[in-house]
């Protein structure tokens, strides 16, 4: 029933869909509780089930260069992926950041090099800095995602510095988010939120296996 200026009624605005940055937050913030029930040893097994899932890829098998960002604690674990690749002979671009608050990539050079340089950062490799565009060189990149949908939107943490980094990508090259499975939303399911700046990924890996998305 609308009022008598042509409007939405006040039980009618009680009902509105939030924004979606509205939206967006709480699915992070109700997302980044439920991780904190896994444990640690379950978080490792996790990351290697993770790992094997990348590396099963065809587009991994031929790659010299692939991005893979450095986990912290509760977000699905890469460190497997990423001393595998190293052991291959792959070059691993990490995201980094700079003076200034710059931000780019850095080259894996081992795990005692990747270190948490600041409360509240990533870890970071301590190597030579390259700038954002560095990520043109990379076969295939792999991103972090709190959810992920079957069209292929991805929520991530909130600074929008990945989608930044990944819109002048070339089309070819996959985008591939990782997420634990509950974080997984089928073409049953509800789609997240997506605003015009959200670059979408190509496929997303969760424990469970890998499922290819219209990005």
């Amino acid at each position: 029933m609308t009022d008598m200026m042509g409007g939405m009624s006040t039980s009618q605005q009680g009902t509105r869909a939030p924004a979606p940055e509205d939206a967006k937050a709480q699915l992070r913030t109700s997302i980044r509780k439920a991780r904190l029930h896994r444990s640690e040893r379950r978080r490792e097994e996790l990351a290697l089930l993770l790992r094997d899932h990348v590396l099963a890829m065809p587009a991994i098998a031929g790659a010299t260069c692939v991005s893979v960002y450095a986990s912290r604690a509760h977000e699905p674990g890469t460190l497997p992926l990423i001393e595998a690749l190293h052991e291959r002979g792959v070059r691993v671009l990490i995201p980094r950041l700079g003076d200034g608050l710059q931000r780019g990539w850095s080259p894996y050079q081992g795990a005692e090099d990747l270190i948490e340089r600041a409360p509240g950062r990533p870890p970071e490799p301590s190597g030579e800095f390259l700038c954002s565009d560095a990520i043109g060189e990379a076969d295939v990149v792999v991103v972090p995602a709190l959810a992920v949908d079957s069209r292929g939107t991805r929520l991530g943490q909130g600074g929008g510095w990945y989608d930044r980094a990944l819109e002048g990508l070339d089309p070819r090259v996959p985008i591939v988010a990782l997420a634990f499975a509950a974080e997984f939303r089928g073409p049953d399911d509800l789609p997240l939120p997506r605003e015009a700046h959200d670059v979408g990924v190509h496929a997303v890996i969760t424990p469970e296996g890998f499922t290819s998305l219209t990005a």
